[in-house]
């Protein structure tokens, strides 16, 4: 059964695996696109990579101007890397509008399998622990997947922005 962990060391292989299959797709939840695949193949520069994802959840961590505070985490199976989410502290303009607090992909081989949704369900508590107590998730006006999985969860749509179909969720 999958889990939502920290983000770990030890999937690198796995992580490396499951990310290459986006073919440079965007991966809603995965953290920052400063770190290329390639670099992220050295052992220490993962590593890096990894602790930064960490300490993003720290209000006092640096970071750019337009990113807020943001607990990362991994949907995993066993040893297997399926996907990322991201609980973002706070919403900027930007997140209020297209991005929301929760963001997640899936790696393409894992898809349709209900991983979303239920690393969705597993987030909803911890949204709830930061004092979140209604977050807001978005997707693509075009995205059937991600619009069951949010309504799977209790979402209920507001409406549509740039595209952007917008849900509120109660943590509480």
């Amino acid at each position: 059964m999958p889990v939502l962990i920290a983000p770990d060391v030890s999937y690198h292989a796995s992580w490396l695996e499951g990310s290459a299959e986006f073919d440079g797709a965007n991966r809603d939840g995965g953290g920052p696109a400063d770190w290329s695949l390639a670099e992220l193949n050295d052992a220490q520069t993962f590593r890096r990579f990894v602790d930064a994802l960490v300490k993003d959840a720290l209000p006092e961590s640096p970071r750019k101007p337009e990113h807020v505070p943001c607990t990362y985490l991994w949907i995993v199976e066993g040893d297997t890397f399926l996907g990322s989410l991201a609980i973002r502290h706070e919403l900027n303009e930007f997140l209020l509008n297209e991005g929301g607090h929760i963001g997640y992909s899936v790696r393409p081989s894992a898809r349709r399998r209900g991983h979303a949704a239920a690393a969705l369900a597993d987030a909803l508590p911890m949204a709830r622990e930061l004092g979140i107590p209604r977050v807001l998730l978005t997707c693509d006006e075009n995205n059937a997947g991600s619009r069951a999985t949010i309504e799977k969860n209790g979402g209920v749509c507001e409406d549509t922005r740039n595209g952007k179909r917008r849900y509120w969720i109660n943590t509480v």
